[in-house]
């Protein structure tokens, strides 16, 4: 499959980028990526909620009335979870809320995305470029050039560049990741998926 490459004025090149059908033309799996979203929100999550059962509240362990007889609930101290001020009762506690997905399944779920885009027309391929310093207006001015502007878009970029990561940090719909790192969670999210010619190789070699 073959895709028009840019330059970031948003003009074509006259080149064509060869995607591999193995990785960006695949029947995509709903539930593989339903899995994969879900263990990357799931990671996200501190988990470091914590409430004071009864065991942990100060007061006395008086037994407050008699155990029989009184017609209402038995309760052994004040500290019990039925009265006010009492513990809590099987509240939260500090927990690691991640679980494992297999490797596959991980690199399904982002062939898939990453078919999705392709189908839906969202993946767009610029070539190559740098920026001689961090500069948010010029970042601006390459979405603008896309007629991205007011999209939530993902630009991919093969090796770390600071000048583009630190000039497309302040934009509040634009992220910027490494061809290494790109997850499905972000692939999806973006409106539109802008890869740089020479992540195309990268993102191949790590899933096919």
């Amino acid at each position: 499959m073959n895709i028009a490459i840019l330059n970031i004025k948003g003009e074509d090149t006259g080149r064509k980028a060869k995607l591999n059908d193995k990785v960006f033309k695949v029947e995509p799996n709903d539930h593989a990526i339903y899995l994969d979203v879900k263990q990357y929100l799931a990671n996200q999550r501190q988990g470091t909620h914590k409430s004071k059962e009864r065991a942990e509240i100060t007061g006395s362990t008086k037994k407050v009335k008699r155990q029989k007889g009184t017609g209402t609930a038995r309760m052994g101290s004040v500290k019990s979870p039925i009265l006010r001020g009492g513990g809590r009762a099987f509240g939260p506690r500090p927990r690691n809320y991640g679980f494992k997905l297999n490797k596959k399944v991980k690199a399904l779920a982002r062939k898939s995305a990453l078919s999705y885009k392709v189908l839906e027309k969202d993946l767009t391929i610029v070539e190559n470029f740098s920026l001689d310093q961090p500069k948010t207006k010029s970042y601006l001015d390459i979405l603008n050039s896309l007629a991205f502007n007011d999209k939530k878009t993902l630009m991919v970029i093969p090796e770390a560049d600071s000048n583009i990561v630190l000039s497309g940090r302040n934009i509040p719909k634009a992220k910027v990741a490494l061809a290494s790192d790109i997850n499905t969670y972000d692939v999806l999210n973006a409106d539109k998926l802008i890869l740089c010619e020479g992540s195309i190789e990268k993102i191949e070699n790590i899933l096919n």
